[in-house]
This record gives structure tokens, C-alpha cells and sequence, in this order.
């Protein structure tokens, strides 16, 4: 497993209204937070489970969902 602690990135794509969201690797989980609200909730994903959201959304599967 990797504990390896990595800082906050977010997207290049990401707009600069703060319309985005950060990313880390912290204590061998995966953290998404809102950038708007740095001390707010953190989803924590496992790596499995953060490699099968990024398959799908390699491949189109929430396409669907994106704003218009």
C-alpha cells in the first residue's frame, strides 16, 4: 500500500471561479474535496476504486452527466 502523502491538485481545465475539485493521495486512500471549501467534507476512495472511476470516465461512462 502506499502512504505516500501528496499535495492538493486539481485539474488544468479547472476554471478559476473555483468551479473544480482537488485531488491527493493521503494514508494510501485517494481524497476528492470541493476547492471552494478546503476544510469542508473529503471523499476517500481506495485505489481500486479510484482506478475503476478513472476506467469509466476514460471510456465515456459519465459523459452523460457533464454539464451542458
Amino acid at each position: 500500500m502506499n502512504t505516500t502523502t501528496t499535495s492538493w491538485i486539481k485539474a488544468r481545465r479547472s476554471s478559476n471561479q473555483g468551479s473544480c475539485v482537488e485531488v491527493r493521495r493521503h494514508d494510501g486512500m485517494i481524497e476528492v474535496r470541493d476547492s471552494k471549501d478546503r476544510s469542508g467534507p473529503v471523499l476517500r476512495f481506495t485505489g481500486p476504486e479510484w482506478d475503476s472511476f478513472l476506467d469509466g470516465m476514460r471510456k465515456g461512462e459519465f459523459d452523460h452527466l457533464g454539464s451542458e
